[in-house]
């Protein structure tokens, strides 16, 4: 190993004992895993600790694989960029403008109404209060949050983070294909890249090896997370990995495995700037960067007892992915390692 991957896995070391850190840590450069390790643990009542193979929720993280579905069906000429979502939905909206297109719903610029809206609510938790999470087991089950909402600004106006537009993408997904979101996930991006760990799990029966999600209060005392989101992720989130499969879907897109060169090309590009320090939004991921050139892609996610941060570096050939079975941690990770950079 040499002495720059030496001080940065002793950087990462120290710094996830600091956090307490529990979670799974790869890092890959050019062709070579230089640093992986797993913390805490995947059960704390039974004490089972974390391995370099414990599959973890990825909340958000996972909208890159409903665009990459999406860019499938284009590419597969069943649908365009530009296909409005009353001629691919079946669905009533009677509030969404017809001129709502798929790249709107890719680019978070739609402007619907969300069933969470990140910017206003802070506890996601509250919305099962009055929709049990024990019944969100299909996309269809998320539309009556906000399939009657009036619309938040014109489609096209501005970027603003949507999860419902992510379902909507997922619907079109099961739609235009005639399977289950989940199937076609697994059938056109996980099994062609080999992620024989990863998969969309329902909480109340999880296969072996899965960590569950804790969440910590200020008392002291913890729970888990099986109360807090629903019982199976779909299109806007919620998917468990790997992280060795993590990096074989990123070594699978860039290698044009799941997309061809025109397509791989078109979902990578930096489609709406999100902010004025040079991040900006692809197709389901987050770009950034630096002196004109492309620094990173970037995915995340975060939800009650999930925290998610997966980035891939192309000038300096390095691919990160940091999973925690806790609401916080990847991202303090992530950034010693950019840091490092």
């Amino acid at each position: 190993m040499s002495t720059v991957n030496m001080e940065l896995s002793t950087l990462i070391n120290e710094t996830s004992k600091e956090l307490e850190f529990s979670g799974v840590i790869g890092v890959k450069a050019e062709d070579k895993l230089i640093y992986c390790s797993a913390h805490g643990y995947s059960n704390r009542s039974d004490e089972i600790v974390n391995t370099t193979e414990t599959r973890f929720g990825i909340a958000s993280g996972c909208k890159l694989f409903t665009s990459i579905a999406i860019c499938q069906l284009i590419q597969n000429e069943l649908l365009t960029l530009d296909s409005r979502i009353n001629e691919c939905l079946s669905f009533e909206f009677p509030h969404f403008p017809p001129q709502i297109t798929i790249h709107h719903l890719l680019t978070h610029t739609a402007g619907i109404p969300d069933y969470f809206d990140e910017a206003v609510m802070e506890d996601f938790e509250e919305l099962w209060q009055k929709n049990p999470m024990y019944h969100i087991k299909k996309l269809t089950d998320f539309l009556p949050m906000f399939q009657d909402k009036a619309m938040m600004f014109k489609p096209g106006e501005r970027f603003h983070y949507n999860n419902a537009g992510y379902i909507l993408l997922g619907l079109i997904v099961e739609q235009q294909s005639r399977l289950e979101f989940s199937e076609y996930i697994d059938k056109f991006i996980f099994q062609p890249c080999d992620m024989k760990g990863s998969g969309y799990f329902s909480l109340d029966s999880l296969p072996e090896n899965t960590a569950l999600g804790y969440i910590d209060e200020a008392d002291g005392t913890w729970r888990t997370n099986v109360y807090s989101l629903p019982i199976k992720g779909g299109a806007d989130g919620g998917a468990f990995i790997t992280a060795a499969d993590m990096v074989k879907f990123w070594e699978g897109l860039f290698s044009n495995r799941l997309l061809n060169r025109e397509y791989t090309h078109v979902l990578l590009q930096p489609h709406i700037s999100t902010d004025a320090k040079g991040n900006y939004y692809g197709y389901g991921l987050w770009i950034s960067k630096k002196n004109g050139e492309i620094f990173k892609y970037h995915i995340m996610g975060y939800d009650p007892g999930v925290s998610f941060h997966s980035a891939v570096y192309p000038a300096h050939r390095l691919t990160t992915v940091i999973s925690s079975n806790e609401s916080s941690g990847p991202y303090d990770i992530a950034c010693l390692i950019e840091n490092e950079l």
